[in-house]
């Protein structure tokens, strides 16, 4: 068995105070046996794509930089698998929504740029993200083989399956998404239905763990209604069924046993790798089929 850890925090102005509260909840996950943990989107910082500010680009960081240095010492300290979920300062002008994955001895092993990216109402990542340029792939670490994904990315089935025929046993997405406050009365259990269940087709359509660390808390950093993260991270097993799930509106440490045995007698019996048409699929690389 393997033990994985989500992080599901509530953000804040303040980049060391969140980077220290992150490190304690690490800490408290590898306590409790976690051996890959996983932060929530852009963790560093609140949710500051509600508005389009230049003056929040002052949040960005190089990676590897000096907060992967630091999560690295601890990686090595504890002995686990860190993904660290940033917003990443390329170059002059040029800026990503990116992960970094650290291995559990402390090396960085590489990162994931957000490939997706959104432009809706208290979502206006373009303003800030370039799209990603590294492509969906995984990486081996000590305990297993995974994937990171981030956020809107977890709406396409491309990007799931492309990263699990990468050799994914686990795919993370580091998640920021809530309720406008106007909108939860009448859509609110629909969303978060929505929200939960094409994840769960992930893991079902691969045969694979699906692990989802989201915000929880109320952001308004520019003022407004702002936006209320509905937490809830989760982990669902390779059939799909959800094993655990964190509160609403509480900060937590979800720590949760997978048996990665599964994902071959499940691949097995539901053989969806082994039927795929892959003669046939040409015309997915087309936007429309006119």
């Amino acid at each position: 068995m393997l033990k994985l850890g989500l992080v599901q925090m509530r953000g804040s102005m303040d980049p060391p105070e969140n980077v220290d509260k992150a490190e304690a909840m690490i800490r408290e996950a590898a306590a409790r046996g976690a051996r890959i943990i996983c932060l929530q989107e852009i963790f560093t910082t609140v949710y500051f794509c509600q508005v389009e500010d230049h003056s929040y680009f002052r949040f960005a960081e190089e990676i590897p930089g000096p907060t992967t240095a630091r999560l690295g010492k601890v990686a090595k300290e504890l002995g686990v698998v860190i993904i660290a979920p940033m917003f990443e300062k390329r170059a002059a002008g040029l800026y990503h929504n990116t992960a970094a994955i650290i291995d559990a001895d402390g090396s960085y092993l590489g990162k994931y740029r957000k490939m997706h990216v959104p432009d809706d109402p208290l979502f206006y990542e373009k303003f800030y993200f370039t799209p990603g340029d590294l492509g969906f792939k995984s990486w081996k670490t000590r305990y297993a083989t995974i994937g990171v994904l981030i956020c809107w990315d977890q709406w396409y089935p491309e990007g799931a399956r492309l990263t699990a025929l990468s050799g994914a046993e686990i795919l993370f997405y580091p998640t920021a998404i809530g309720w406008h406050p106007s909108e939860k009365e009448e859509y609110g259990a629909r969303q978060h239905s929505s929200w939960e269940t094409i994840q769960r087709g992930h893991a079902i359509a691969n045969g694979c763990y699906v692990a989802v660390p989201n915000r929880t808390g109320h952001e308004a950093p520019a003022g407004g209604d702002g936006i209320e993260f509905w937490g809830q991270s989760f982990v669902a097993d390779p059939s799909g069924e959800i094993v655990a799930k964190a509160g609403v509106d509480e900060e937590e440490v979800l720590v949760v046993d997978i048996d990665l045995t599964l994902l071959d007698r499940q691949r097995t019996h539901w053989p969806f790798l082994r039927d795929r048409r892959v003669d046939a699929y040409a015309e997915i690389s087309k936007r429309y089929i006119d």
